[in-house]
């Protein structure tokens, strides 16, 4: 029986949460601008020629190091204001952004402009991970469920909302390297918005709890710190096993994502049949994606109270994972689409179910250490399935057998998953 209170509709009277979701909003929006400018940049931009395997590399350029850099991060969450890292993050990725679009605009490619890119998403996943360590914060905990539902759901629909609002820019700006900049340089503004509504919480009320607070250490005691919290989360099977699922989706999601980029980077635009090739094409496949993470929003809290959160998982895994194999092995352009439809609804479900293990489990004073953990799993096998992926699949990103490869690791989580229950 559905419990009183827990929907998504009794979730919005809470000024709090409304305010921290139009936090997580207006910062995904600039991310969705900023991603849609980088990637036209690298992979669509008549001015440059980035190789396939040049493209992975960069990707693991922005992502990799963050993984080391991560674990830092959640230490200081669980010492400092949550509520002054998300102020005092707009005008720092401002800055960030501006010096990157001004490399853009100068044809800066290589070393200097990866560095950029480097510092901005860093600065994002840092914001992202605040956000989350926050929310239990602005709700009661029966209501986590539909709370990360609702909230990841809606940044993830912001995200792309950003970036078509960047790709419908493009042809009025250009789609040289000024275009580009300028695009990129739009970012700034949802930022210094996120900054804005997060400035309307007291300092103290995102947490930590002040039980849990503490000065800020030197590196050692840092680096003890994440120690602490990994222990911790290995120590708690339900965390172990959420982390396990997420970093196996990750690592497909990879994988998909790399075929899909060299899939539409091989077919121009104004070809494909219904959908089209190129920049356009991929924006209609990120949207896509976008529509399934809005109906695993939708469908996740009534699944995991009708069922419970394993076997709702396990099924998403299993059947999520064999639809997007067969609609991905005729390699046309429509059923890509519709695989990023699916692989949206998958992801987004297992996501809501994982992140709630984890706020519900860890306590408060290691939560954000914890979710460092997470960011950095996830990040890594991102990164490694990228590096594969540019190893093993050809130019146009066509590849059956590694297709079906990701298919099988879905079903293997599925049946871990299955039989954990």
């Amino acid at each position: 029986m559905r419990q009183a209170g827990t929907s998504a509709r009794h979730l919005l009277p809470r000024a709090d949460f409304r305010r921290l979701l139009a936090t997580r909003l207006l910062a995904q929006a600039g991310d969705g601008v900023l991603q849609a400018a980088l990637a036209g940049t690298v992979l669509f931009n008549p001015q440059r020629a980035a190789d396939p395997v040049d493209v992975a590399a960069g990707f693991a350029v922005l992502l990799l190091p963050y993984s080391v850099v991560g674990p830092f991060a959640g230490v200081w969450l669980d010492r400092w204001s949550r509520r002054q890292v998300l102020l005092w993050a707009g005008p720092v990725r401002a800055v960030l952004v501006a010096a990157l679009a001004a490399l853009v605009a100068a044809g800066v490619a290589g070393p200097a402009f990866l560095l950029a890119g480097l510092a901005v998403f860093s600065a994002n996943r840092f914001v992202l991970a605040a956000l989350s360590a926050a929310l239990p914060h602005t709700v009661q905990q029966p209501s986590l469920v539909s709370a990360n539902a609702l909230s990841t759901t809606a940044g993830g629909v912001a995200t792309v909302a950003g970036g078509a609002a960047a790709v419908a820019a493009l042809p009025l700006l250009g789609a040289g390297d000024a275009g580009y900049a300028l695009v990129a340089l739009a970012a700034a503004v949802p930022y210094l918005a996120a900054a804005a509504a997060a400035a309307g919480f007291p300092r103290p009320y995102l947490g930590p709890d002040e039980g849990a607070r503490s000065a800020a250490g030197e590196v050692r005691d840092v680096v003890h710190g994440m120690v602490a919290g990994a222990r911790h989360a290995w120590s708690l099977p339900p965390v172990r096993a959420a982390l396990g699922v997420i970093t196996v989706h990750r690592l497909c999601f990879g994988l998909v994502t790399l075929m899909t980029l060299l899939l539409f980077r091989a077919t121009p635009g104004g070809e494909g049949g219904p959908v089209p090739g190129g920049l356009t094409g991929l924006g209609v496949t990120v949207a896509a994606g976008a529509v399934g993470t809005v109906a695993a929003a939708a469908v996740t809290p009534a699944a995991v109270r009708r069922w419970g959160r394993s076997p709702w998982v396990a099924g998403l895994l299993g059947g999520g994972g064999v639809l997007v194999v067969v609609l991905g092995l005729p390699a046309q352009l429509t059923g890509v689409v519709l695989a990023a439809l699916v692989l949206g609804f998958l992801g987004q479900g297992v996501k809501v179910c994982v992140d709630t293990t984890l706020q519900e489990v860890v306590d408060d004073d290691v939560r954000g250490r914890v979710f460092s953990v997470y960011d950095t799993l996830v990040n890594v096998a991102y990164v490694a399935a990228l590096g594969l992926g540019a190893a093993v699949l050809p130019p146009a990103g066509v590849s059956p057998p590694v297709l079906l490869a990701v298919g099988a690791l879905y079903l293997l989580a599925a049946t871990a998953t299955a039989l954990r229950r």
